[in-house]
């Protein structure tokens, strides 16, 4: 999934690996919730993290379930690519290192963020407008 040549947590990075996506790695991301959200919590990552994470996981839910469809490819794809990055305990950074080890898993998560934050706040005012905040807030 991750290429050894480029070393550099970037937009870039994010933007390359986002477009390898395919449905089997979101199919592979929903069915990791609970590792991801394991992981998120058990890093010491903010808890604005974890809270986002919930939200992510309900639009990739919706998605999936074909309730939520006013949403682009990419954001999926990228939401896809956070959590898959947050399971590989060898990514850039490894995640057995103390102290270092989800650095580049948060990174990565704020990089993602910036290029779907609109699709995400599109998607609360959805699940606000059909009543239904479960799994979003």
């Amino acid at each position: 999934m991750f290429g050894k040549k480029k070393k550099i947590i970037d937009e870039d990075l994010v933007k390359t690996e986002v477009a390898k996506i395919d449905n089997d790695d979101v199919n592979l991301a929903v069915n990791s919730q609970e590792e991801v959200d394991a992981k998120i919590n058990n890093s010491g990552m903010l808890q604005k993290y974890s809270e986002l994470g919930k939200v992510m996981y309900g639009m990739l839910k919706d998605y999936r379930k074909g309730v939520y469809t006013q949403v682009p490819w990419f954001t999926i794809a990228t939401i896809a690519f956070s959590f898959l990055y947050i399971l590989n305990p060898l990514d850039i950074i490894p995640d057995f290192i103390p102290g270092l080890g989800y650095i580049d898993d948060m990174a990565i998560i704020t990089f993602g963020l910036r290029f779907i934050q609109s699709d995400i706040h599109n998607y609360l005012d959805w699940k606000l407008e059909h009543g239904d905040t479960t799994d979003a807030l």
